[in-house]
């Protein structure tokens, strides 16, 4: 990996990408457009993204006072993050929803839980359905990161086992559970014609 230093670029010459200084003169003329082409738009793209940054900004902050406004109207002070919230336009042609996404995690405690679980299917070999087996092996995969998915183990919270060991490892699961963050989204939405169905206003210049 080339490692561009600070070094000053002589009168003349432009930087290539293994960090070498080239005379213009060297350089053919459609490689002078692309770079032209792509400095350009990316400067466009630096400059979008701060205005998009700063309507989040603007956003949150105004809807979070409406939220503490219509609050006042009952004399209720909410004070931090108002929660999930979804705005609509006196019309219904627009809506807007804020959302609060945790960050979860667990602790040494999961560990606990999954030995539970599997000291159940092991006494349940002969009698359990495969379907149960394989959620339950699902459930404790580790993605490319090594995390486990929180919606799977939580899954199978629902599953109507009354044994008393599989509870255990249930409790644990549920006592094992850590918030270790949060992160605040605001979408925008549009009515589809006449209908009760809205499409979102997408701002992911990938999506458009």
């Amino acid at each position: 990996m080339t490692i561009h230093t600070a070094t000053a670029v002589p009168a003349g010459c432009r930087r290539d990408t293994q960090g070498r200084f080239v005379p213009e003169a060297l350089i053919q003329p459609i490689d002078k457009t692309r770079d032209e082409l792509v400095i350009e738009l990316l400067k466009k793209a630096l400059a979008t993204r701060q205005i998009l940054t700063d309507f989040k900004t603007l956003a949150m902050r105004d809807t979070d006072a409406f939220v503490t406004l219509s609050a006042e109207q009952y004399g209720v002070n909410l004070g931090g993050k108002k929660g999930n919230v979804t705005l609509y336009s006196f019309d219904g042609a627009y809506k807007i929803q804020i959302a609060i996404a945790e960050n979860i995690q667990f602790d040494e405690r999961l560990q606990a839980a999954k030995a539970l679980v599997d000291e159940c299917i092991n006494e349940w070999a002969q009698n359990s359905r495969d379907e149960i087996k394989v959620l339950v092996q699902d459930a404790f995969k580790t993605d490319k990161e090594g995390e486990i998915s929180a919606g799977r183990v939580l899954g199978l919270r629902r599953l109507n086992i009354t044994d008393d060991k599989w509870q255990m490892a249930m409790k644990a699961i549920g006592e094992s559970l850590q918030v270790v963050g949060s992160k605040e989204y605001i979408r925008f939405y549009q009515r589809i014609g006449t209908t009760d169905k809205y499409e979102a206003i997408s701002l992911d210049v990938a999506a458009l």
